[in-house]
């Protein structure tokens, strides 16, 4: 298993398209049309966030100490702190997060504490339980070679780096964020989605009756929108009516507009036409795989960007892994990362001047994947981007279904 950095071979370009788009739009390779959609997208405005609800952004400025970790002298055993020469006289106990009072141990006394409790001033050592015992009121045992102390800042210092800029907030990173005394951090506004689902012929619950379809797409964008960094905001169901679909683009006030369906050029598909009404500038427009050729990234005006996924489930989800997830990881501002390679081997159908892409099991075998489609996806969990080039046993791109 390796990786490969997907090159955009001809920057800048639209797919053969101007603003508002040609009648003749030039397909986009596979790699080209992947890198596009990565490249176009700029990482949105940095916002102060607190670092309980940065889990999953990604970090525009590091991360560092703001005070000592730990902030204060504590006892790294149960046992007693004590002071002076043994034995000790037993004159109190001090549990984590309470106070070690005013007095100060003094020569011969011993305080019980527990692990993480604040050492009262004067202590020497800390004698673990288990290599002391108290006899009328006096512990007795030996300070070891290991004073068990842990001093202020003996693990972090002010300043230290405890994640620098470009590093996606893990449930970690906030942790050790907030030991080290940052409330808040620097980190990019994840983006967010709307989902339009067009076609007479689509019901979002229930059975559907003759000639009806359940919406699978809503699940599929939410999730890769999800692992991409971004926050998926609604899904809208619409009928093929254009005027419908013009509003719905011109309201979704989010910063990414995915729409299933539509994408083609038969009678109920108005995508295209209203895109270039809008004089929105093509990106991709049609892409050199099967599935998924009819798909497309366009940016409106405004800068809103519209990704258009073909109607059909399976094709749609090759669309969403080659265009959407991507994009959203760039406006995200998570950095370019490769995709991954695996050994393929089998029989398959390849495309002349295109790749195609079918799910591969997880020995690498496509056979083992069974007929392509959303089910045989669903039981793979891996998509194989084969070139026209490709042989039985040479190394692939592959994509990870959501």
């Amino acid at each position: 298993m390796g990786e490969v950095l997907v090159a955009r071979r001809h920057p800048g370009g639209h797919g053969g398209d101007t603003p508002g788009g040609c009648t003749h739009p030039v397909q986009m390779s596979w790699p080209d049309a992947y890198a596009t959609a990565r490249d176009a997208a700029k990482p949105l405005p940095a916002e102060l966030t607190p670092v309980v609800a940065a889990t999953g952004r990604v970090l525009a400025a590091a991360v560092r100490c703001e005070r000592p970790v730990p902030a204060f002298d504590n006892a790294a055993m149960d046992g007693y702190a004590v002071a002076g020469d043994g034995p000790w006289a037993v004159c109190g106990r001090v549990l984590a997060g309470s106070p070690a009072g005013a007095a100060v141990l003094r020569a011969g006394t011993a305080v019980e504490i527990a692990t993480g409790a604040l050492l009262p001033a004067g202590t020497e050592a800390v004698i673990p339980y288990e290599d002391c015992w108290v006899e009328d009121g006096l512990v007795i045992g030996a300070v070891g070679t290991r004073r068990h102390i842990r001093r202020a800042g003996d693990a972090l210092s002010p300043g230290t780096l405890i994640a620098p800029a470009g590093r996606i907030v893990t449930a970690t990173v906030a942790a050790a964020a907030l030991q080290a005394g940052a409330e808040h951090v620097l980190a990019y506004r994840p983006p967010t989605v709307t989902m339009l689902v067009t076609g007479d012929e689509v019901i979002t619950d229930g059975t559907p009756g003759p000639g009806q379809v359940r919406d699978t797409f809503t699940g599929l964008v939410a999730a890769v929108t999800a692992r991409a960094g971004g926050g998926f905001t609604l899904s809208r169901r619409l009928p093929d009516e254009p005027d419908l679909l013009a509003a719905a683009l011109g309201t979704a006030g989010t910063d990414v507009i995915v729409v299933s369906g539509s994408s083609s050029a038969g009678a109920a598909d108005h995508l295209h036409r209203l895109l270039g009404a809008a004089t929105a500038t093509w990106l991709v427009r049609g892409v050199g795989c099967r599935p998924g050729h009819p798909q497309a990234l366009a940016v409106l005006p405004d800068g809103r960007f519209v990704v258009s996924l073909p109607g059909n489930p399976y094709a749609g989800l090759v669309a969403a892994l080659t265009l959407l997830e991507p994009l959203v990881a760039g406006l995200a501002g998570r950095p370019p990362t490769g995709l991954p390679t695996a050994t393929v081997t089998g029989r398959a159908t390849l495309m002349p001047g295109g790749v195609r892409i079918v799910p591969v099991g997880p020995d690498g075998d496509l056979t083992a994947a069974g007929p392509v489609g959303l089910h045989a996806a669903a039981a793979a969990g891996t998509l194989a981007v084969l070139p026209d080039d490709w042989a039985d046993g040479k190394p692939v791109v592959t994509l990870t279904v959501p």
